[in-house]
């Protein structure tokens, strides 16, 4: 594969720039912009140093570990433009659903589709599977309670309500789906054929991994429009 250099790595970060100075004019949010690359930078190059270490280890209890401190800050992530209610109920809402939406489809993808008899202790499977579950399941969560919230402050009815949200959230995935092929090839397909794996063992990966991920999703997005009903329902019986 070719190397990229240091002085390479920083180029390529050249261009956030532009990106950066149109958020400035047009929407005031360059900061927002400049902080969240300065952050991803850092993040990955710490990671990268973390899974050379983890890589190394074979334990169950850890692969556990880092299942669970992805899903806390997944939903800590998603719930960031919930408002005042974040803490109390829209954190809760999103740790339950990415548990369940997101840690059922993880579990049954490393079990019954890898045959993995001890999923977790694989982490070279477990984490990167882990990621792509729990970063799309996130972004569904954000984007249905963003919507949600909009759909009520506008008066819909919750039935409205929850399909609008449900729709907002599953948009990127389904353009995702509909791109794959021909407008794209995923990152993990694309590492794969760099790396010299047959191009149709790839695919079968990569459908593995855009069913999953469209499973994670739909599942969780579903739990916490669930639970964000079941809310609205029961302030609405006790108010009557």
């Amino acid at each position: 594969m070719p190397q990229i250099t240091v002085i390479a790595l920083i180029a390529s970060l050249v261009p956030v720039l532009g990106v950066l100075a149109i958020g400035q004019l047009w929407a005031g949010g360059g900061r927002e912009i400049a902080y969240a690359t300065i952050r991803m930078t850092a993040q990955l190059v710490a990671i990268g140093f973390v899974l050379r270490f983890l890589f190394a280890e074979e334990a169950v209890w850890l692969g556990i570990l880092i299942v669970c401190v992805m899903v806390l800050a997944s939903a800590v992530i998603a719930t960031r433009l919930a408002g005042e209610a974040r803490w109390t109920e829209a954190l809760p809402r999103a740790l339950l659903a990415l548990a369940l939406g997101g840690g059922g489809t993880l579990v049954f993808v490393l079990t019954v589709v890898l045959g993995l008899a001890q999923p977790f202790s694989d982490l070279r499977l477990t984490v990167p599977i882990a990621g792509m579950v729990f970063s799309n399941a996130m972004t569904g969560i954000t984007l249905a309670a963003e919507r949600l919230e909009r759909e009520r402050s506008a008066g819909s009815p919750p039935a409205k309500a929850r399909r609008d949200a449900w729709i907002a959230a599953m948009i990127p995935e389904i353009n995702a789906l509909l791109a794959v092929g021909l407008v794209a090839l995923p990152g993990m397909m694309t590492g794969q054929i760099i790396a010299g794996v047959d191009p149709l063992l790839a695919v079968r990966y990569q459908i593995v991994i855009m069913a999953m991920i469209l499973e994670a999703t739909g599942f969780s997005v579903a739990i916490y429009l669930w639970l964000a009903q079941r809310r609205v329902s029961a302030g609405s019986g006790a108010r009557r």
